[in-house]
């Protein structure tokens, strides 16, 4: 039942919901919380000061807050006509557009890259700390520019440490039912993740067959994508 091509596809059914999960995923775990994390490690990388440390624990509280409190947080930096957002864009004379209504994907994508960044980002810090500094004053003796010493060294330097931080976001993501405590999977199923279609096939309608059903076939999809991954990260150690 969950794949009759008939249904499969329609608003608030399981393909659809599959869908919305698949960009979700895309959005804010891959392009978003991956290279946002890059990008503040590559920042902050051989930087020492307050600055940095200050970061850094925004963002391990950002990581380690309880979800409710986090959306209690959203919904007031959300609010149409009184959220610090659309204050901000007022400011500027760009309007103040209904987010968690007109544009709840955008939202919820927003949401999720803002909670998940912070454990990129110490990932990376990490394997950044961990390259031999002898490598960058190399790379600088011989005028190599910032792009190029992050193209040339320091992505193939880490990236097994990138691959583990895909594997991990992206299952994390996938799995994730905080996007339900900002828009309950509306409105009209736009934000329906398949954990949310999980809990309101299952506790919401009582159907607790076809919801079982729903999470083998997460369990299933889960398990193809990380013996894929895993499998990636032996060959390149095997290479390495």
């Amino acid at each position: 039942r969950l794949f009759d091509p008939s249904r499969f596809l329609n608003s608030g059914e399981f393909g659809s919901s599959l869908l919305i999960t698949g960009q979700f995923v895309l959005f804010s775990a891959i392009l978003g919380q991956a290279v946002l994390g890059l990008v503040l490690a590559w920042f902050f990388y051989n930087k020492r000061g307050w600055v940095q440390s200050t970061v850094q624990t925004l963002g391990i509280v950002a990581w380690i807050m309880p979800d409710v409190v986090v959306a209690f947080a959203w919904f007031a930096f959300l609010d149409r006509d009184t959220g610090t957002l659309n204050q901000i864009l007022g400011a500027f004379g760009l309007g103040n557009p209904d987010w968690l209504l007109g544009l709840p994907m955008v939202s919820i994508i927003l949401f999720n890259i803002w909670r998940g960044t912070a454990f990129s980002m110490l990932l990376f810090s990490s394997a950044l700390g961990s390259i031999p500094p002898s490598h960058m004053e190399t790379a600088s003796v011989a005028g190599a520019s910032t792009w190029q010493r992050l193209r040339d060294i320091i992505l193939p330097l880490i990236k097994t440490h990138i691959a583990t931080c895909l594997i991990l976001i992206t299952l994390w993501t996938f799995n994730t039912f905080t996007p339900f405590l900002l828009t309950g999977g509306g409105p009209a199923f736009k934000t329906e993740v398949v954990a949310i279609y999980t809990y309101r096939t299952a506790f919401q309608f009582f159907r607790f067959g076809m919801g079982s059903a729903v999470g083998m076939v997460m369990m299933l999809i889960n398990l193809a994508f990380a013996v894929v991954c895993l499998g990636m990260l032996r060959s390149q150690r095997r290479v390495a």
